[in-house]
């Protein structure tokens, strides 16, 4: 071939792979106009969401944190997402929200899985086992690794058209308040708590009376008598209730819940909704929630205990024959529960595999530096 031709035909030929590309590139660029025309449209939709609560609506640490979603919400989405908040009883009372979000009637609902453990027996899980794993290792179940327990979690919800949402953890809650020392499992025969949940089976086992009490009345209800004991979190939620003033002793350790898991719900229609960011911003945000109400619950706590102590608190410990009572009585309640349902004895056995991995590496780690380093 002569060097002209050669030159020509380098030439064509490189026009055309230019004119190729600049094609290619034209309809990259027709798509991305469409595609950048459709973000453009999905940019401008608002959502304006309705969330009803089991605790009231500025009660400390749980009715803020609803508060706190709503607000960084609002923020990261640029005032395209809004959550309006509502206490219990300002919409429905506040252990309708998981059936009223259920519905559609609201979007959004926020409390503890252990409430619903009447409609569906795994939600225990989810929430707080008795002598069961902590904060740390429950979240680490839920979304650690590869999230075993939160599937397991969207699961259980999905029948009841609800998407589950962490809302943070309070921690190793403490005992609680009795209005007599309990030195022996006899001490809790005929005895009236307040407790939710595996433990208030547990409880029953031992000869006592587990009593559904709304967190507003139980000062009026440790006061007049109606129940003889209460749990309720910690020294911080307890002295704004004002339960050191109704009664005498204050028992460790949470032996019920030794980090009880919160939740927020959203109802799956009105979550399939949401175009891909703003899910992502509701889902981020319910996590910085999960790390600021143990944060909060930490910071508050001792300062708490402190007051309690300064006004008269006669601080207890459960015998270790009572402790050793309830464990058996806790597994019982727990045997009979996933007996009776299938889902809740998948969930259960992927809840206790989980927890036997990290009891071996606490008890090398955590366990070991309190019991030889901070005493």
């Amino acid at each position: 071939m002569k060097r002209n031709e050669f030159l020509k035909k380098g030439l064509l030929g490189a026009a055309g792979i230019v004119g190729a590309t600049a094609l290619v590139g034209c309809a990259d660029d027709t798509e991305q106009v469409g595609a950048g025309a459709g973000a453009k449209q999905a940019f401008k939709q608002t959502f304006d969401w309705r969330m009803t609560t089991v605790w009231g609506k500025n009660f400390p640490v749980f009715g803020e944190a609803a508060n706190l979603l709503s607000e960084w919400v609002d923020t990261m989405s640029g005032g395209r997402f809004k959550i309006k908040v509502f206490g219990s009883g300002e919409l429905v009372p506040g252990l309708e929200s998981f059936d009223t979000t259920a519905a559609g009637t609201t979007e959004m609902g926020a409390g503890a899985s252990y409430y619903w453990q009447g409609k569906t027996p795994a939600a225990a899980f989810f929430a707080a086992v008795p002598f069961g794993m902590n904060g740390q290792q429950l979240q680490s179940w839920l979304i650690g690794g590869d999230a075993e327990g939160y599937e397991l979690w969207k699961e259980v919800y999905a029948p009841f058209n609800l998407v589950p949402f962490l809302a943070g953890n309070t921690g190793v809650q403490m005992g609680g308040w009795f209005n007599k020392e309990i030195n022996s499992v006899a001490d809790l025969q005929g005895l009236k708590m307040r407790i939710p949940g595996l433990a208030g089976k547990a409880l029953e086992k031992a000869g006592g009376a587990s009593i559904n009490v709304a967190p507003g009345e139980l000062y009026t209800n440790l006061e007049r008598g109606v129940i003889d004991a209460t749990e309720w979190v910690g020294p911080y939620h307890d002295y704004k209730l004002g339960l050191n003033k109704v009664a005498k002793y204050y028992y460790t350790p949470g032996w019920h819940e030794p980090g009880t898991q919160l939740e927020f719900f959203a109802n799956k229609d009105a979550h399939d909704k949401l175009p891909a960011d703003l899910k992502e911003i509701l889902y981020t945000a319910t996590l910085r929630v999960q790390a600021w109400v143990l944060a909060e619950f930490d910071a508050r706590n001792g300062e708490y205990l402190a007051k309690m102590k300064a006004e008269g608190t006669v601080m207890k410990e459960f015998p270790d024959a009572v402790l050793s009572a309830l464990r058996g009585y806790t597994e019982e309640a727990i045997t009979e529960l996933i007996g009776s349902d299938p889902v809740a004895n998948k969930v259960y056995a992927s809840y206790n595999a989980f927890r036997t991995k990290a009891k071996a590496w606490s008890a090398i780690t955590e366990r070991a530096y309190y019991d030889k380093i901070e005493k």
